[in-house]
C-alpha cells in the first residue's frame, strides 16, 4: 500500500501545506566532481587565428574541446550523472536553495543506498573510460593539430568524476535561540518563509509536469501522420503512470485545483494501456479529447496562478 505524507502521524490535516513539508520532509544536496573537456585558447593562440579574420586577438573569445564527448566510452560516464540526476529529482521536491531539494525523511535509506549503487555504476564507466583513454587523446592530437598540448591532459581520469550526497540542515541551529533570541527569531521567519516558497514551487513542479506529459500525449493521438495514426512510443504512456505515482507520494494537499486536475487526467487514462490505444481509434479519439479538455484546463490554471515570490539568500554551489 502506498503511503502519502498526510498518512503520517505527524502530518495533522490542521497543519499548514509548509508545516507539513518541515516536519516530513529532509534536505538533500547532490553535487558532482567532473573533468572538464574545455579549455580557453593562449593568448598566443587567439591572436593567431584572429589574424584569419582580420580581427585583434584582445577582442576574440576562443577555446578547444579537449576530448570527444561523443565517442562511446565518455557518454557511458555522462550517462550515469544523467541517471543519478532524475533518480535525485524524482525522489524529491524542489526548495528555494541552490543544488539543495527536499526528500521524505522514511525515504532517506533507500535513498542513500540506491545512491551508493549509481556510484559504483559510475566508478565501473569512468574505469572503462581510462582503458580507452589513449585512443582519446590520440583522436584528440589529430583533431587539435597545433592547438593540441600535452599538458592539457592528465595521465589518468580516475579519480576525476565523482558524485556525492549529503543531507544539510535547513533549520536555525537550536544553540543560536540561547545566543541571541532576536537572531534566531529572524532565521526561523527565513526558515519558514523558504518552506512556502518550497510549496509553491511543488505546485509549479507538479503542474508544468502534469502540463508537458499531456501536452504530449493529445498530440501523439490526434491526428494523423501521411494519412495514418501518429506512433507513439509506450513511454508516452508509462510516463503519466509513474507521474501519478511520484504526485500520490510526494504531494503535500497544498492546492485543491491541482489534485483535481490531477484526479481527473489519471481516471481518464486509468486501465488505459499503450497497444490500446494503438489498435481502438475510437479509444484514442475519446482519451485525446478529454485529456484535451484537461489541458484547457490547466492553461487556465496556470494563466492564474500567482506569481511566486522570490527569496533572495548568499547563493550556494549548484549542483553541476
Amino acid at each position: 500500500m502506498t503511503t502519502t505524507l498526510l498518512d503520517r502521524p505527524e502530518a495533522r490535516p490542521s497543519s499548514t501545506p509548509a508545516q507539513r513539508l518541515r516536519t516530513t520532509m529532509a534536505a538533500v544536496r547532490v553535487s558532482f566532481t567532473w573533468l572538464g573537456v574545455r579549455k580557453s585558447l593562449s593568448p598566443q593562440q587567439k591572436a593567431l587565428a584572429a589574424e584569419s579574420f582580420g580581427a585583434e586577438g584582445e577582442f576574440l573569445s576562443a577555446g578547444k574541446k579537449l576530448l570527444d564527448t561523443k565517442y562511446h566510452a565518455f557518454r557511458a560516464v555522462t550517462a550515469v550523472r544523467g541517471k543519478v540526476q532524475h533518480f535525485w529529482k524524482g525522489q524529491t521536491l524542489p526548495f528555494p536553495e541552490p543544488g539543495v531539494r527536499l526528500i521524505r525523511q522514511d525515504g532517506i535509506e533507500v535513498f542513500d543506498e540506491e545512491m551508493k549503487a549509481l556510484r559504483e555504476e559510475l566508478a565501473r564507466a569512468v574505469a572503462n573510460l581510462d582503458a580507452h583513454y589513449g585512443e582519446l587523446r590520440v583522436a584528440a592530437r589529430r583533431r587539435l593539430g597545433m592547438l593540441f598540448n600535452p599538458a592539457d591532459y592528465p595521465e589518468s581520469v580516475i579519480g576525476l568524476f565523482g558524485m556525492e550526497w549529503d543531507f544539510p540542515a535547513v533549520e536555525p541551529p537550536s544553540y543560536l535561540q540561547q545566543l541571541s533570541p532576536a537572531i534566531f527569531e529572524q532565521e526561523r521567519q527565513r526558515v519558514a518563509a523558504r518552506f512556502e516558497e518550497a510549496v509553491r514551487l511543488t505546485e509549479q513542479a507538479f503542474m508544468e509536469e502534469l502540463s508537458k506529459l499531456v501536452t504530449h500525449l493529445v498530440e501523439r493521438l490526434s491526428g494523423t501522420e501521411d494519412g495514418k495514426p501518429k506512433i507513439f512510443r509506450d513511454s508516452v504512456v508509462n510516463n503519466l503512470s509513474e507521474f501519478f505515482q511520484r504526485f500520490r507520494q510526494l504531494n503535500v494537499r497544498s492546492n485543491d485545483d491541482l489534485d483535481a486536475l490531477v484526479a481527473r487526467a489519471q481516471r481518464i487514462v486509468s486501465g488505459v494501456a499503450a497497444p490500446e490505444l494503438r489498435e481502438n481509434l475510437s479509444l484514442r479519439d475519446q482519451v485525446a479529447n478529454q485529456l484535451g479538455h484537461v489541458q484547457q484546463a490547466i492553461d487556465a490554471t496556470m494563466v492564474d496562478r500567482p506569481r511566486r515570490r522570490i527569496i533572495r539568500n548568499a547563493p550556494l554551489a549548484e549542483a553541476s
